[in-house]
């Protein structure tokens, strides 16, 4: 965090086929080494396996399916007194978009499918219907913030 002045936040252009903002985002996300041809070809495959497998339009199940998983509150540690406290914090737009993102990703990688195409559409399928490893993360962080509900007076 600078002293100075506020970081300048950079627009991300939207991507070639779709238009979408997000989509451009996630592909950003997940390229592996620079790779971004990469990144966009197993994207768009998946995307591809979503239109043969789905009645939707793949763009609003891709869409769908960040919403279910965004989660909305989060618990960060807050020291007092000698001892630490799960303090639960409401989540930024912009954070809430990254961490949803990022759990898609994670949680499509470690699935048992063949080919990072497949496993990227089966949790995109997965997490937009309310289920999937992805969806019980957001459900698991929300638990958490609600158990600890009681500490929420060491908002800071």
């Amino acid at each position: 965090m600078p002293r100075r002045r506020e970081v300048t936040k950079r627009e991300t252009l939207p991507d070639p086929k779709y238009g979408n903002k997000m989509v451009s985002r996630f592909i950003n996300n997940l390229l592996r080494r620079g790779k971004k041809s990469s990144a966009e070809r197993i994207f768009y495959g998946a995307i591809d396996i979503l239109a043969e497998k789905g009645k939707d339009d793949p763009i609003k199940t891709f869409e769908k399916a960040l919403d279910q998983v965004r989660p909305a509150i989060e618990v960060k540690s807050r020291r007092v007194g000698g001892s630490t406290y799960q303090v639960p914090v409401e989540i930024r737009p912009e954070r809430r978009a990254a961490l949803s993102i990022r759990w898609l990703i994670n949680y499509a990688q470690a699935r048992g499918e063949k080919g990072m195409m497949a496993k990227l559409a089966a949790e995109l399928l997965d997490a937009s219907q309310g289920r999937g490893a992805s969806v019980k993360k957001r459900e698991d962080t929300h638990r958490m913030a609600e158990a600890n509900k009681a500490f929420a007076h060491y908002r800071w």
